[in-house]
């Protein structure tokens, strides 16, 4: 009798098999049509120039205070062409030299391409510039030793280009964090910026905000400040998930206003009282406030990430940035959009809006292929983006104010040659 059943069960458990089997091979990759993969890559740089532009009147102007809701700037939809932000234009840079010299480009190359810009920069940014144009090479260039803004919000600002070009591949954000992110920051300074674009790369596979903040978290070494201090926002949400002032104030309480929180901050911010901050990890916790308390709607996601104040542009760009992905450029609406002006270029660099689009597309590709995926074609001639699903690894562990000995990286005759801009 056993025998009989067991060999009626056979097909069936072959069948069950085979179809486990074909599930677990499936599981193994994303699957987006290259519509989809454009659709929320546009969408995530219209959410970024919208993000910025509504919120740059109120630049470190509300600092330590939660801005009035009437004091809010007004939106018009010419206010999305912002041509002219840090914010943007050093993304470009990073893709420029990505794209003439490849993925594995050596940060040696890829700091010297930075030194040669000709856009205004700031702290983290402008100070690391310096560096490398008086020959000081990175990753030394980002070294606290040198560079006294290391844990600015810098690469966490400019880290959004690095999630939009790798759909669901969470370590290509890490590795080009640990290359680019290095030339000028340092610690929480890289974290940032791997925690953003951990969240983008996210964003074109998932739509529930906490499961992509976490995405973003699996993106940096769990004992960092930076992740610490995400987690907190996190669970504060919890408690009080319709009160985003509440949390807020938590945020201000514990971080700010704790020492701790404030290792190695940076000085030409703090003013006399100590109200200022640009420290990435407790500006990255703003942007996770407007994912976190937006409820999903762009202008008040917006809203909220600039109402928290301190760099109450850069916060509202990364925000709005992620969830416009997660929409695409279909779903925004028209006011966020219908006065683009596509053929204008960024200051300083090669791209139009266009361009841009076209750059990160190609790029997407190219790291597709590099990751181990393909790209399927149908009969139509329909393209279909298939990539291998991956673990993030996150760095090593560094800490600014505990550092790693610096690597005495100068750059060598050949190398100052090809700075131009000193």
């Amino acid at each position: 009798m056993r025998n009989i059943v067991n060999r009626m069960c056979l097909p069936t458990l072959i069948l069950t098999l085979l179809v486990v089997q074909s599930a677990t091979a499936a599981e193994k990759f994303h699957r987006i049509p290259i519509e989809e993969y454009r659709d929320k890559m546009v969408g995530g740089w219209i959410g970024q120039m919208a993000g910025v532009g509504w919120g740059f009147p109120t630049e470190f102007e509300y600092l330590s205070k939660i801005i009035p809701a009437d004091e809010m700037p007004v939106w018009t939809p010419e206010t999305v062409n912002q041509f002219n932000q840090d914010d943007l234009y050093v993304e470009m840079t990073f893709l420029k030299t990505i794209e003439d010299y490849g993925f594995d480009v050596s940060i040696r190359q890829a700091g010297i391409d930075f030194a040669n810009s000709e856009y205004q920069l700031w702290h983290a940014n402008g100070e690391g510039r310096k560096l490398l144009r008086r020959g000081i090479a990175p990753p030394d260039s980002g070294h606290p030793k040198f560079n006294k803004h290391a844990e600015d919000i810098d690469y966490q600002i400019e880290a959004d280009y690095a999630g939009l070009i790798a759909p669901g591949m969470p370590n290509l954000g890490i590795e080009l964090g640990d290359k680019f992110g290095h030339i000028v920051n340092y610690g929480d300074g890289v974290y940032g910026g791997q925690f953003i674009s951990g969240m983008y790369a996210a964003a074109f596979f998932e739509t529930d905000l906490s499961k992509i903040i976490q995405a973003g978290l699996d993106c940096i070494p769990y004992d960092s400040l930076y992740a610490e201090c995400i987690r907190d926002v996190v669970a504060w949400h919890q408690e009080t998930p319709d009160h985003w002032e509440a949390t807020w104030q938590k945020l201000q309480t514990n971080w700010h206003e704790n020492p701790r929180g404030r290792l190695l901050v940076c000085k030409e911010r703090t003013k006399e009282n100590m109200v200022g901050n640009i420290d990435a990890k407790f500006n990255g916790a703003y942007v996770v406030i407007g994912l976190l308390y937006g409820g999903g709607d762009l202008a008040q996601t917006i809203t909220i990430a600039t109402r928290c104040g301190q760099d109450s542009d850069c916060n509202p760009a990364s925000a709005a940035g992620i969830l416009a992905t997660t929409m695409g450029y279909g779903n925004i609406p028209d006011t966020f959009k219908a006065a683009l002006t596509p053929d204008a270029v960024f200051k300083h660099t090669d791209y139009s809006f266009t361009k841009l689009a076209q750059v990160c597309e190609k790029l997407a590709r190219q790291a597709i292929l590099r990751a181990g995926g393909r790209i399927d074609k149908d009969a139509t001639g329909a393209e279909t983006l298939v990539i291998p699903i991956e673990r993030p690894i996150p760095n090593a562990l560094e800490q600014s104010w505990e550092p790693a000995p610096i690597q005495g990286s100068l750059f060598t005759e050949k190398e100052l040659k090809q700075i131009t801009h000193k």
